[in-house]
């Protein structure tokens, strides 16, 4: 199976300690970036959801949002307050406004919110611990399995262009024969109305020349060999991204070759259909991790 980079997942937890809600998204990124949103109380595992976030994902820039509201019991356990830093916030609060003229008395909502003065209890939250990694574990379960769901998509669709361009190919071996024996009728008259004559060993030389110049038999095995790698890395699954976007370029660069070649316009519309085929599987690919 092979995984789209975008997509969301939301899972909840509650319990007598309180309520947990975790929400990933992840969009396209050529590498794996976690960009972490935690309350402070839960910043110490910060690292240990980082580790599982990296065992899931391969690529993507992920954006991990937690938010936790404790119970009522439990909240007076999780917080306590810096006394001595409150007194002193205090007494200086009261020697400042004796030095202003219309001073507004300090509230105790304004002493809390000092860097210091409500301070967390970490070896109290340890219980919390198994419940926010089970729930993290919970939502990349459902954002990988929203990635795998994506991801078939984009298989489909790949599979289906692959199928498109092959049939592109076909046409272009079986025009050939055509397409070489026209240019080479049209090369001869050329020579008629000009009445050039050439020895035939001469003209042997040309119609060599002008027959290598004009096959692509080469090019075609080779685009043929390219998308049955990429048959084979999509049935292979995992993280393909990288390798198929590497395919595609040397897909496209065939494609290229195949419309400098041709000298006549049925094969110029394959190669300009094969190319418009390879970069709408291109644009699909910068979101397969």
């Amino acid at each position: 199976m092979i995984y789209s980079m975008t997509a969301f997942a939301r899972a909840q937890s509650q319990g007598e300690w309180g309520s947990l809600i975790c929400e990933m998204r992840s969009i396209n990124h050529r590498y794996l970036e976690v960009s972490l949103h935690l309350p402070d109380v839960l910043r110490v595992f910060e690292m240990p959801i980082r580790e599982r976030i990296r065992e899931h994902l391969k690529r993507g820039k992920v954006e991990c949002l937690l938010r936790y509201q404790p119970s009522v019991r439990v909240a007076g356990s999780l917080y306590t307050v810096n006394m001595v830093l409150a007194q002193e916030l205090c007494h200086a609060s009261a020697q400042i406004a004796t030095m202003l003229p219309t001073a507004v008395s300090t509230c105790s909502t304004d002493i809390l919110r000092f860097p210091g003065v409500l301070e967390t209890k970490e070896a109290d939250i340890g219980m919390l611990e198994d419940h926010v990694l089970q729930l993290v574990n919970t939502t990349l379960t459902d954002l990988v399995a929203a990635r795998g769901r994506e991801g078939e998509e984009l298989k489909q669709l790949f599979l289906q262009r692959m199928d498109l361009m092959q049939q592109e190919l076909v046409k272009v071996r079986e025009n050939l024969p055509y397409v070489m024996r026209e240019q080479q009728e049209r090369l001869m008259k050329r020579f008629a109305d000009v009445k050039l004559e050439l020895d035939s060993t001469r003209l042997e030389q040309e119609m060599v020349m002008f027959a290598q110049k004009m096959d692509v038999a080469e090019e075609i095995e080779r685009a043929e060999t390219h998308i049955g790698e990429i048959r084979r890395v999509l049935k292979q699954g995992g993280a393909v991204g990288r390798r198929l976007d590497f395919l595609l370029q040397e897909l496209n660069r065939e494609a290229n070759t195949l419309g400098s070649k041709s000298s006549d316009s049925a094969m110029t519309h394959m190669a300009v259909e094969m190319k418009v085929l390879i970069e709408q599987v291109r644009e699909q690919v910068q979101n397969v991790e």
